[in-house]
């Protein structure tokens, strides 16, 4: 399998104009703050992704320049029920619209469906991308079905023993209190 990297100086408005497409498998080793999810494990694993630019005419007949985005990946993360490794699938499948500046795209975000980035000629398609696949973690990774059996109590048996040998210490200020009326 050819590993390519996601470029990170992208002509988003040349891309579109072309109705270009990329992809690519790349090293989850390649992406610092996923490795980082990971806790190293996995630097080997498989990211696949790619991205097709579109230009679209609006209601009013305006260009609209848009990025769509694909990417599956298996990452090796820890399951929170049984401590054990789970390969957690994430697929994530976005588009994106791009606007001229900060200011609309703050102002059309709000209102609109899809994200709205600003329009860059060296727009970085690999910080999107792990980006993108960060959201889209879980919050709490887990197996589907634990492979070994995880235990669901509480307390351990000998809790209840432990309590029941203490001495209510209500019944210790009422003996205490008898002996003053003496």
């Amino acid at each position: 399998m050819k590993h390519e990297s996601p470029p990170t100086h992208l002509d988003v408005k040349l891309f579109a104009q072309a109705a270009n497409a990329l992809g690519g498998h790349d090293l989850l080793s390649n992406y610092e703050r996923l490795i980082r999810e990971t806790k190293g494990v996995g630097a080997d694993s498989p990211l696949n992704w790619s991205a097709h630019g579109e230009l679209r005419i609006d209601q009013s007949g305006a260009q609209q320049i848009w990025l769509h985005l694909t990417v599956d990946a298996c990452l090796p993360l820890v399951c929170q029920r049984c401590m054990g490794s789970a390969g957690v699938g994430v697929a994530v499948h976005r588009s994106f619209r791009f606007v001229d500046s900060e200011e609309a795209a703050a102002a059309q975000d709000e209102e609109a469906e899809e994200d709205v980035l600003v329009l860059s000629r060296e727009f970085n398609l690999a910080e999107l991308i792990e980006d993108e696949v960060l959201m889209a973690l879980p919050l709490v990774p887990r197996h589907e079905t634990c492979s070994i059996d995880v235990k669901l109590a509480v307390a351990d048996p000998g809790f209840d023993a432990a309590t029941a040998e203490k001495r209510n210490p209500f019944a210790v200020l009422a003996t205490l209190q008898g002996d003053k009326s003496r």
